[in-house]
């Protein structure tokens, strides 16, 4: 079977079950990228992020960098030698340089049903505007945000008392089990790429720069 080797780009909860599964997969994760650590709470002291929490439980290695537009940076990740990257609620939008890097691509695991929903907080305006069918989609990132071609959406039925809590979970454990899939179909050559309807506004406004 075909394995490859995935760098996994990513920072909050969202994020955790995506990696996790991945690690419990076929295919090796080389490294997580994943945001410095941040001053919480009323001592300030500093916070290591969900991701970085779990990728050092499962004993891989860890960046966090503080500029990724960097040679330096992209020669770092090029010593890995990924196949293609994962990233999840990375935080940051991803130059040209890193997303070309890895031979097959970066793809995205965005928590709504492209082209709903771009851009920051896709779950909690899902629930701000009573979307009974919520999802998430597995993308190919370009330069735009949230704005590449589709290759594996997922839905579910949001019930009526759902909250942004909820729905989160939910659509944590969804974006994960899609994410494999896609990668299987990535296996056989059988992912088509469906280019988003790029007509028309799309809630909210593309006003937040991210990476998912």
């Amino acid at each position: 079977m075909k394995t490859f080797r995935i760098l996994f780009m990513g920072t909050p909860d969202f994020a955790v079950p995506v990696l996790k599964s991945l690690v419990a997969g076929p295919d090796e994760v080389v490294a997580v990228v994943t945001q410095p650590d941040r001053e919480k709470g009323r001592g300030k002291r500093l916070s290591p992020p969900p991701v970085k929490t779990a990728a050092l439980q499962a004993g891989l290695p860890v960046l966090q960098p503080t500029k990724i537009k960097t040679q330096e940076f992209r020669d770092t990740l090029a010593a890995f030698r990924p196949d293609l990257a994962v990233v999840v609620a990375y935080g940051r939008i991803l130059p040209p340089s890193l997303l070309e890097l890895p031979p097959l691509g970066c793809i995205n695991v965005h928590g709504s049903l492209l082209p709903k929903y771009r851009g920051a907080a896709p779950i909690q305006w899902a629930v701000i505007k009573g979307e009974t069918e919520v999802g998430v989609t597995v993308m190919r990132m370009d330069e735009g945000m949230d704005t590449g071609d589709i290759l594996l959406p997922a839905s579910l039925t949001a019930v009526p008392e759902e909250t942004a809590g909820s729905l989160f979970v939910k659509l944590a454990d969804l974006g994960a089990q899609t994410l494999l899939k896609a990668l299987d179909l990535l296996r056989q050559d059988a992912l088509t790429p469906v280019p988003q309807d790029q007509s028309g506004p799309h809630w909210p406004p593309c006003s937040t720069r991210r990476t998912a």
